[in-house]
């Protein structure tokens, strides 16, 4: 039995980075790109490489430029993680595994380091395939929990949990993540939006802009932890951004949130630096018209327009002469 599973690139529309704060956010998945994953019963446990674990260059200048663009690993830790992560879980569990072994390829056209889970992508498409080759079920909303726990408590990384919600999920969902929630049942309140309701929505990156989420969740992280009152109140203001969002989408007026996600962006550079080439990304689409904030941590936005074709041809065009890719998300089947 060959097994064959994906998991998505996503977009955080609104309320990130709150979503490892007790915050809301709004996420939608990106269909356009996606980390496959192929198992199969092996003699022994394998990880195959990917396209981008390179161990050989042309030139050490290639070597220096891989490590720009990709960081210094690639998905096999991410891989070897969520296997044990797994293994753990089920032990938890007392869930019994047969003693096959397996073979796990992988492959991935998310791109890297921008801000539209990559990372996440591939330790949920794994997740899913080792839960079919060993017939293990997962409540739906416990997964995010323990592929969130691949990065946190395995590799030692900052993360939160929207990424996994929404890659889980899939489709448009808001999530709460309200404290006395999370410490009563282990997750957050996770409800699903209609896609129609959305505004026109464009996704914008840069490859150029690549940098690693832990950078800006690793800073955060320790100064919610000491209590500093500025970033504490922005992840509040972060989260009623996401709530009033939300019921604007609910009621059919999605077309309403552009002037909510420039805040949240606005609000998100005066908590955390924000690098002229990330802040070139957010001018663009302003310039164009548009109302933008970060996808994720920066390397790529994301933005509502009027719906307007000339003006969708705008941007793409202002993008693309800075070197920036526009796509227009696919978030349903």
């Amino acid at each position: 039995m060959i097994i064959h599973t994906s998991a998505y690139a996503r977009a955080g529309l609104i309320g990130n980075p709150s979503d490892g704060y007790f915050g809301k956010t709004i996420s939608l998945i990106v269909r356009n790109f996606a980390a496959r994953v192929t198992c199969y019963e092996s003699p022994r446990v394998a990880i195959r490489p990917g396209r981008r674990d390179h161990l050989e260059f042309e030139s050490r200048e290639a070597l220096v430029e891989d490590v720009r663009l990709n960081g210094y690993y690639g998905g096999i830790r991410l891989i070897k993680a969520t296997i044990k992560a797994f293994s753990d879980y089920c032990e938890r569990q007392g869930i019994h595994l047969d003693r096959r072994n397996f073979t796990i390829e992988y492959a991935t056209d998310i791109p890297v380091r921008i801000g539209l889970a990559g990372s996440s992508g591939i330790i949920t498409a794994t997740m899913r395939a080792l839960m079919n080759f060993y017939g293990v079920v997962i409540p739906q909303p416990q997964l995010p929990n323990l592929i969130l726990s691949v990065e946190v408590d395995e590799l030692g990384l900052g993360a939160g949990l929207q990424d996994r919600v929404i890659q889980v999920y899939e489709g448009v969902v808001f999530m709460d993540f309200d404290r006395e929630t999370m410490e009563r049942q282990g997750f957050g309140r996770y409800e699903p939006l209609p896609v129609e309701n959305l505004p026109p929505l464009f996704v914008a990156y840069h490859d150029g802009n690549s940098e690693g989420s832990e950078v800006t969740h690793n800073d955060l992280r320790s100064r919610f932890r000491r209590g500093d009152p500025v970033v504490r109140e922005a992840m509040q203001t972060f989260a009623a951004y996401a709530q009033e969002a939300r019921d604007l989408i609910v009621a059919g007026r999605g077309d309403e949130i552009g002037p909510l996600m420039d805040a949240n962006f606005d609000l998100r550079a005066r908590i955390t630096q924000i690098s002229p080439r990330n802040q070139q990304l957010i001018d663009i689409g302003r310039r164009g018209g548009a109302h933008v904030k970060f996808a994720g941590s920066g390397g790529a936005v994301i933005g509502v327009y009027d719906g307007d074709p000339d003006r969708l041809a705008a941007l793409e065009n202002a993008y693309a002469e800075f070197g920036a890719r526009l796509i227009v998300p696919q978030i349903e089947a």
